[in-house]
């Protein structure tokens, strides 16, 4: 009973991103032919304007979890940006996207030896805090090594329809910033850790991780083949 809710669930939010799609897609390719930075001078629209790094920290407090997050620090860099392939940047990402990170590793739900420890260690009131304080760093940025990664390219951009495959930046928004400072729901990828981002990706298509919504990340990864992987990484790295 559990699995064929699970499937429903998936199914349902493969169709509404499936609808949305062309709309948002439209929106995107008319918005990189304005400018090379889609984002610039779009406040309010996943860039780093203060009311939208007042969005995306929500509800905690940025200046309390400076002093909070040092432990947090050690791993993932005093302004969130990690210098380890494998441990993913946190400048920029929605608070609220890693505080549900921290939780999933607490349930179980998302496991990992150091993560998993590190979360059930703290309240809820100071991961708040501390992801906040990530959150309230300009987002992350790639130094744009993936801008010949053709096929990665594509798919982000475009999808594959033929398979059922939404584009990238339906979920992720244009280069991967996000699609509003308050929508936590998908997080910000553009410009994460390579190493980090192909792991994930390899993660959900094998269903280690499945605490994507509606396991959408399942669905999509599981078409997805180790050429194609390996291209999204390189690409989205990049932004």
């Amino acid at each position: 009973m559990f699995q064929i809710k699970r499937n429903i669930a998936a199914s349902l939010a493969l169709i509404v991103l499936l609808t949305t799609t062309t709309a948002f897609g439209a929106k995107a390719t008319h918005a990189e032919s304005e400018s090379s930075d889609p984002n610039k001078g779009r406040v309010g629209f996943a860039d780093d304007s203060p009311e939208a790094i007042k969005q995306r920290s929500a509800p905690g407090d940025p200046v309390a979890g400076r002093d909070k997050s040092q432990l947090c620090q050690g791993c993932h860099g005093e302004e969130g940006i990690s210098f380890e392939p494998l441990i993913p940047k946190l400048a920029g990402q929605y608070g609220k996207y890693i505080s549900k990170q921290l939780r999933n590793y607490q349930s179980g739900t998302r496991t990992h030896q150091i993560m998993s420890a590190m979360a059930a260690t703290i309240s809820d009131d100071d991961l708040a805090d501390i992801a906040a304080y990530f959150a309230s760093r300009n987002k992350m940025k790639g130094n744009g090594s993936g801008s010949n990664s053709h096929l990665g390219k594509n798919l982000f951009l475009n999808g594959d329809m033929t398979r059922m495959m939404v584009s990238c930046i339906n979920c992720h928004g244009v280069n991967g910033k996000g699609k509003t400072p308050s929508n936590f729901t998908f997080p910000v990828i553009g410009g994460q850790q390579r190493e980090y981002i192909r792991g994930q990706l390899v993660n959900f298509r094998k269903g280690d991780r499945s605490n994507s919504p509606g396991g959408i990340m399942n669905i999509i990864t599981q078409k997805m083949s180790d050429a194609e992987i390996d291209s999204i990484a390189d690409y989205v790295s990049g932004l």
